[in-house]
């Protein structure tokens, strides 16, 4: 009886479904695109239609279906099962709990409570009243599923109970809360809930707020104190579970990653509200950190698609400072980053609710972040000699400028910096040299793990030709050349003349998949050049191991094994 994987892999083709995330290019009997993993101008990312595989030959990543998921949606093998399950439209409670784990659970269970919210929702006319009030249509909030959470103890939590989910379970999935008489009550009470999706679109997690119409609910469990000790907190989320990491999920992006994709550029905001109106304001390229400061896991979502990124803050101190943070680490992440200037506006949804159009040419006319720093710290007028309040200023500025990734882009700044405020290139860099730098996450590009595999030239030869023999349909393309085959490729190609596609032993398998990726068919010209290649580096490869047969030979005293050995090396045609 096949496995769950094995369904799976039987039911989801690997090419349609990474049509859902990468922009697929016909390439002879297979597909290319660009590497989601790493930054790249030329298609090196392959998909094998016969194999159900993808390989790229620029970082030399690869595998299967499972594996892209896993490493696409930084998820672990238990949440990708249950997520191409739920795809391939295949039941997983066969499985064994290693398999389905808890994860499974914890999503119905969210699932159930956003649509106990939803309808609650229909029937409050204080929240309906307060979403209307704050510029939301009817269908943005059925769109991103919007709710309601009624102001009572243990409404949803009875609701969960009589359904027959066990009482632990609502407190893992962090919408139960247990008192210390061991009571349960609901985590939200008296709020506007908006479910928090994973990138697949499955609810993980909920932010709810209060409304600002109505005394906020009463301090304690699910309502935490602002530390004020005199008001509930006006925005309360999901706690950390196996199936929610804030840090990690960005609000609205699992609706709007196809169009980052397209447009090449984001438009990040803060809050819920703020996503959901510039939604509705035709700006679809645009998530939320759902008011949590942005993170390096956030950065690294956002670069499989884009490395161009559009900040919002809020029109106040907090704001600022929580802008600047973000610039920060995406420019030591090399993002391109610009800002948008709200002007009247508080942020996103005020000045979408008061013009969309305006604001949609807002983030369309967004100025570099170096730019924001040089107004926000910079006189506008050339400084005073000795100004140590400017010199203060301008070595802020020199610090945001080190932190830039990329030494073409500081240069660049550096040049600008200079005929802005009078003082040569060199001195400025000097200045900055002896700044700090400061510390931020390291970049989110491509890691160790990503390094290139050392193919020899032979082997990558060996390959190149093979792929031609399978691209041409020419089984007798190498002709003498085959004996030139880097030996573990002379097996595989002997596997391909039967037919098959596949070989049980793993690394000749990997050997045969990257085969089958590159297959292309290739001109007679070239294929001479290569064959003379192959022959070339066949002969260097045959004199070393001679040699290396020679030194064995002296050393264990076998003079017939020297002779031989140098009879061969002799005989060889000269490199």
């Amino acid at each position: 009886m096949p496995t769950p994987v094995e369904d799976i892999k039987q039911k989801l083709d690997i090419v349609e479904f990474l049509r859902g995330y990468l922009t697929l290019q016909p390439a002879g009997k297979n597909f290319k695109a660009l590497c989601p993993f790493h930054r790249e101008k030329t298609p090196s990312f392959m998909v094998s239609p016969e194999r159900q595989t993808w390989h790229c030959f620029g970082c030399n990543l690869g595998g299967d279906i499972f594996s892209f998921v896993i490493r696409y949606e930084n998820i672990d093998f238990g949440e990708a099962l249950r997520i191409l399950a739920d795809k391939a439209g295949i039941e997983l409670r066969r499985v064994s709990p290693a398999e389905y784990k808890f994860t499974g659970l914890l999503h119905e269970l969210n699932q159930a409570a956003s649509e106990f919210f939803r309808r609650e929702l229909a029937n409050s006319a204080e929240a309906k009243k307060y979403l209307h009030d704050r510029g939301l249509k009817s269908e943005t909030v059925n769109e991103f599923e919007v709710g309601w959470a009624p102001n009572q103890p243990e409404a949803l939590t009875l609701k969960l109970l009589n359904a027959g989910h066990r009482p632990e379970d609502l407190v893992q999935a962090g919408l139960s809360i247990k008192t210390e008489r061991g009571l349960l009550l609901d985590r939200f009470r008296g709020r506007i809930m908006f479910p928090i999706h994973n990138h697949f679109g499955k609810v993980v997690g909920f932010t709810g707020r209060v409304l600002p119409t109505r005394p906020e609910p009463a301090e304690g469990p699910g309502n935490p104190s602002t530390g004020s000790g005199l008001a509930a907190a006006k925005y309360v989320n999901s706690p950390e579970t196996p199936i929610f990491s804030k840090s990690k999920l960005l609000y609205g992006f699992w609706k709007s990653k196809n169009d980052v994709r397209e447009k090449g550029s984001v438009f990040l905001v803060e809050g819920q509200t703020d996503f959901l109106m510039s939604w509705q304001a035709g700006i679809k390229n645009v998530v939320a950190s759902s008011g949590t400061a942005l993170t390096a896991d956030h950065l690294r979502v956002l670069r499989r698609l884009t490395d161009k990124l559009v900040l919002s803050f809020d029109n106040d101190q907090a704001g600022w400072q929580a802008g600047e943070r973000a610039i920060d680490l995406a420019e030591a992440n090399d993002f391109e980053v610009k800002v948008i200037s709200l002007g009247k506006y508080k942020d996103p949804a005020e000045a979408a609710q008061d013009d969309p159009v305006a604001l949609a040419k807002t983030v369309s006319d967004a100025r570099p972040a170096m730019e924001f720093y040089f107004e926000r710290y910079l006189p506008k007028e050339k400084p005073k000699k000795h100004d140590r309040e400017f010199l203060r200023q301008l070595r802020v500025v020199l610090g945001k400028i080190k932190i830039i990734l990329s030494p073409v882009e500081q240069n660049s700044w550096f040049k600008e910096l200079a005929e802005r405020v009078g003082i040569s290139e060199k001195v400025l860099e000097e200045e900055s040299a002896r700044l700090a730098v400061k510390e931020t996450a390291p970049p989110t590009g491509v890691g160790p793990e990503a390094a290139p595999q050392p193919f020899s030239r032979r082997e990558i030869l060996s390959q190149r030709l093979i792929s031609a023999m399978l691209g041409n349909n020419q089984f007798d393309l190498l002709g003498g050349h085959e004996s030139y085959l880097a030996v573990e490729y002379r097996e595989v190609v002997a596997v391909l003349r039967t037919g098959a596609r596949a070989v049980a032993d793993p690394q000749k398998d990997e050997i045969l998949n990257l085969i089958v990726l590159q297959a292309e068919a290739m001109p007679p010209s070239e294929v001479e050049e290569m064959k003379n290649h192959l022959f070339y580096e066949y002969l260097k490869d045959r004199r070393r191991e001679l040699s290396e047969a020679v030194k064995r030979a002296e050393a264990a005293g076998d003079d017939a094994a020297v002779e031989a050995a140098l009879r061969e090396f002799n005989q060889l045609p000269a490199v």
